[in-house]
Parts: C-alpha cells; sequence; structure tokens
C-alpha cells in the first residue's frame, strides 16, 4: 500500500477566509461565533452562528456561476483553488484521468431550497429558475470541482450528517492507498445558516443561544457554523518526486457504527472507531499526542467522547491534548471535519495546539486535557480526528508528522 500525504490545503469559514487567517485565529483562541445575519432572523429562537462575514461571491464568479453556485458549492470551490494553488498541482492526460474528488456534506443547496420554498409557499410563485435542482443537489460541489480542475477520476459525495467531511476524506485517503488514485481532492463544505436550516435545528433542542463551550460543565448546546476545507491528498512517491511541500502524513482511519439510537451517542461506537484508527495506523495509544474532539458542546456528546478516549487510551489519556475548535469555528455539520483537520495540521506542522475556548467550569465527566481557552505549543508527532454523527455514525483519522 502507498503512502498519503496532504500537499495543499485550502477553507472559508467564520475564522477566515483562507488557511493562514484561520490558523492565525485559532493560534489567537479567537472566536468566530456572533450574530448572525439573515432573513427573518427576529423569528428565530437561536440567533447565532459560525457565519462567514465578508464574502463577496460577485467578485470570485461569473454571473453564470452564480446561477448554478449554491452558497456551499461557492464555499467549497473558494478552499479548493486555494488547496490545489498551493499544492502546484494541474490536471491534464493521465494524471486527470484518474485524480479525482470525494466531498463530504449534510444538507445540500440549504439556501438555494429555503429561498425557493420561499417563493412558491410565501410569495405564491409557480414557476422556479430551471437550474434549482442541479444548484441544491447534495454532489454539486464535487462536480463544479470537477469540471473547474479537470478531474475526471472518481468523484462523488458522502453524507452522513457530522461525519460527513471524516468519511469523504476516508474514502479519498483509501483511493490514494490503494493506488486507484494518485491525487484525490477531499474534504468537505456546508452552508445551513438560513432561516429554515436554523428553525429545523430550533427543533432538536440542542442548541446553545449564548455561546458553544465545549467540556465545560456549564456548557448548553452545539453553535452552527458554516464553510468549507477542502485538501489535495496525494501518494507520498509522487508528491517526493516533484518535489512538493508535504503538510502531514494521513496514516490510517476507521469507522463505526452504533446501530443503537439515531441522535444519541455510543461510548462503545465512537471508542471502536478510535482503537480502529490507530491500529489502521499502525499507531500505539503512547504515539498520539493530540486529539481534535469532535467536542459539540452539547452535555450528551461532550461526556461520552471524553469517556470513550478514556476506554481507549487507558492512563495515558491523562497525557493527551484534546481541544475542540467549534468553540471557534461552530459546528459545520457536514464540513465541520474538513475545517477541524487543519488544526491537526497545525498541531502536527507547527506545534501549536488550539485550545478549546469558552471553557469556564470543569466537569468530573470531562477530566482530560482539553487545552482551555489558550493555545499551547508542544511538539506533536501523531493525531486523531474525531467526528461522531447523527444515527451513530463514527469516523476517525489518524495522522502523522512529516
Amino acid at each position: 500500500m502507498k503512502r498519503v500525504v496532504i500537499t495543499g490545503a485550502g477553507t472559508i469559514n467564520a475564522l477566515g477566509h483562507n488557511v493562514p487567517d484561520t490558523l492565525e485565529a485559532m493560534r489567537e483562541g479567537r472566536c468566530g461565533i456572533g450574530a448572525i445575519d439573515i432573513r427573518d432572523v427576529d423569528r428565530l429562537a437561536i440567533q447565532i452562528g459560525g457565519q462567514v462575514k465578508g464574502f463577496e461571491a460577485e467578485g470570485l464568479f461569473n454571473r453564470q456561476q452564480m446561477s448554478l453556485y449554491d452558497r456551499f458549492t461557492q464555499f467549497t470551490l473558494v478552499a479548493a483553488r486555494e488547496a490545489i494553488g498551493q499544492s502546484g498541482l494541474e490536471f491534464h492526460g493521465e494524471l486527470a484521468a484518474k485524480s479525482g474528488v470525494v466531498l463530504g456534506n449534510s444538507g445540500g443547496g440549504m439556501t438555494t431550497l429555503d429561498d425557493n420554498y420561499r417563493s412558491v409557499y410565501e410569495d405564491g410563485k409557480n414557476r422556479v429558475h430551471p437550474f434549482v435542482v442541479p444548484k441544491l443537489m447534495n454532489n454539486a460541489a464535487a462536480s463544479h470541482v470537477s469540471m473547474e480542475f479537470n478531474l475526471k477520476g472518481p468523484s462523488f459525495t458522502v453524507a452522513s450528517a457530522c461525519a460527513s467531511s471524516n468519511h469523504a476524506m476516508a474514502q479519498a485517503f483509501q483511493m490514494v492507498r490503494s493506488g486507484m488514485a494518485p491525487v484525490m481532492i477531499t474534504g468537505g463544505s456546508e452552508s445551513m445558516l438560513c432561516f429554515g436550516g436554523v428553525k429545523a435545528w430550533e427543533g432538536l433542542r440542542v442548541m446553545s443561544k449564548d455561546a458553544c463551550r465545549p467540556f465545560s460543565a456549564n456548557r448548553n448546546g452545539m453553535v452552527q457554523g458554516e464553510g468549507a476545507g477542502v485538501f489535495v491528498f496525494e501518494a507520498y512517491e509522487h508528491a517526493k518526486k516533484r518535489g512538493a511541500e508535504i503538510l502531514a502524513e494521513v496514516a490510517g482511519f476507521a469507522m463505526s457504527s452504533d446501530a443503537s439510537d439515531i441522535v444519541m451517542p455510543s461510548k462503545q461506537g465512537a471508542a471502536r472507531a478510535i482503537a480502529g484508527a490507530l491500529q489502521d495506523a499502525g499507531l500505539n495509544a503512547s504515539d498520539v499526542c493530540y486529539i481534535n474532539a469532535h467536542g459539540t458542546g452539547t452535555a450528551a456528546n461532550d461526556k461520552t467522547e471524553c469517556a470513550a478516549v478514556a476506554d481507549v487510551f487507558g492512563a495515558h489519556a491523562d497525557d493527551l491534548m484534546i481541544s475542540s475548535t467549534k468553540s471557534m469555528h461552530g459546528h459545520l455539520i457536514g464540513g465541520t471535519g474538513a475545517v477541524e483537520l487543519l488544526a491537526c495540521i497545525m498541531a502536527l506542522r507547527d506545534g501549536v495546539v488550539a485550545p478549546t475556548i469558552g471553557y469556564e467550569e470543569p466537569d468530573p465527566e470531562c477530566a482530560l486535557d482539553v487545552v482551555p481557552n489558550v493555545a499551547r505549543e508542544a511538539r506533536v508527532d501523531a493525531a486523531l480526528s474525531n467526528a461522531f454523527a447523527f444515527g451513530g455514525l463514527n469516523a476517525v483519522l489518524a495522522l502523522k508528522r512529516v
């Protein structure tokens, strides 16, 4: 099997419109969560989110593209352009024929759906734009990335709620590792911060009205975010031959299903995914220094995740650093794992562990080192990125420093 490395990274999220700005915000422990600016926000009980501010799509896409690109697709293309630009790759000939795109997404074109439901039901219109369907479908972003960059290999979208990005990146990793593709563009995106999107999540009663405080005893729920994270996964020998800069190595992954409850997480299911990722990567528990936690800020998720980590790592759990960057950029649902992977890369490459901000009170059920409020400098040789979704779908990636 081939080694797989990351040679490009791109993002747009509430912390920054690119990777350098996002990492700087993570280092500073800056919060990107605030009041959301959307239509009919006064009708919402939840009025905060990790919204991408100052984004002007009209300056990045032409009129025809705007008619085809929902906000989640726009975010994806911005992040893909940055990632592929950093990698230095151009896709022609055999490389184009074999390289592809696997992206994670959960809600699809939610803003397009919301706007057109309004048009039909509220405004009484009997027609919608002919591009509504291709604009809102979940695979739109993957398709447009493949078209813009001439990627003719395996291309599709993975939808598994909050684990979508990690599942997508796992598929891309497997394709490169097996030799099916020399390069895969992967990651995920989401844009649910519209009236209908937030109103639907309100019904679950898992949302905070004021802040995301993962692992803190006074946490009171998750906060939605939006944006995208996109990466270039490349065979190590292919990258080495062309002299590419390597950001990190993707060493292994594992997936599991709780098969128990549609919303309540299972410690056993999470633990099996974590342990499986270690085994697949050939890592001992003591090799891991940092875990980017799923860490949603809900009572059930945080204590279950900490219990799973304690079960897998045993005594070493006390020596681990575990943080949730959702406290800064919010929960991007299908896109969240992709943005969080940036924190793992920063830890491995720069020796800076992003903090869990908003931490105020210790919780005996989350008695791990959650890197509270302030980033920490530390040598990190191996890291995990956890994603645990509604439906009991778990996906964990293992990364190593190169």
